[in-house]
């Protein structure tokens, strides 16, 4: 039996509305940005690449080429416009589970893989579509007990830790070269804004003071020293160079 993934878990709308509301993030966009762009190598492959802020931005930053993909009809459709006249550019609907062979160069996804039940089996996907000792570079968020109304709101099945997403890597039959915690104060304002206080990640002058002001010290103390706890979780691996699918 072919197993066909749902297109959106979540609200799609509230997704939308999110990643719109959170653009003045410059300082924080352009951090995360920076952490897989030595990593893409010549033609990678987004998962679930939202407003394809992130691909824009690596493409500014010299990438030759990019596949995007989207589930959502609408986000596509988005992508499919903004990049309608970019020729380094491909958009498309992927389902993950039965992506036909491909030979990108890397598998990234920010803030994806939470949204996938089968997390194992979308990872597991980088043995058709990346080439053997391609990269695989993941962002999540950290820490189950961060986990309230509003990742669930918007379609998160869980959040991780060190151990979990070792062991989805692992058991996908790909190689971890790297894997850390990354925005440690990001971790506290998450649990007291969005678990304690229940409330819904929007733009405005808290979002933008703290993208002013606390986001580059913690980038710069964070480029030195990897903190025991964060935000976020970033992964690393690489499908095996003897890779068999």
């Amino acid at each position: 039996m072919t197993y066909l993934s749902p297109p959106v878990l979540g609200d799609s709308q509230l997704q939308s509305e999110t990643l719109e509301s959170l653009t003045s993030a410059v300082r924080y966009h352009m951090w995360l940005t920076s952490l897989a762009l030595p990593f893409l190598g010549d033609h990678p492959i987004e998962l679930g690449s939202g407003l394809g802020d992130y691909a824009q931005a690596w493409l500014d930053g010299g990438l030759e080429r990019i596949r995007v993909t989207e589930r959502d009809p609408a986000r596509l459709a988005m992508l499919k416009e903004r990049f309608a006249d970019d020729v380094r550019v491909h958009a498309d609907d992927l389902d993950v589970f039965n992506a036909p062979p491909a030979d990108h160069s890397c598998f990234v996804a920010y803030n994806v893989l939470e949204h996938i039940e089968d997390d194992v089996g979308a990872l597991r996907a980088a043995h058709r579509i990346v080439r053997p000792g391609g990269a695989v570079v993941m962002i999540v968020p950290a820490f189950p007990f961060a986990m309230g109304r509003f990742d669930r709101e918007v379609g998160h099945v869980r959040r991780y830790t060190k151990q979990s997403l070792r062991r989805a890597y692992e058991s996908a039959g790909l190689t971890i070269e790297e894997l850390y915690y990354l925005n440690a104060p990001g971790l506290l304002a998450w649990f007291i804004g969005m678990r304690l206080l229940r409330m819904t990640p929007r733009d405005g002058v808290t979002v933008r003071l703290w993208d002013r002001v606390v986001v580059p010290i913690a980038r710069r103390i964070e480029s030195r020293w990897r903190p025991p706890f964060g935000q976020s979780l970033v992964a690393r691996g690489r499908v095996p160079a003897a890779s068999t699918g």
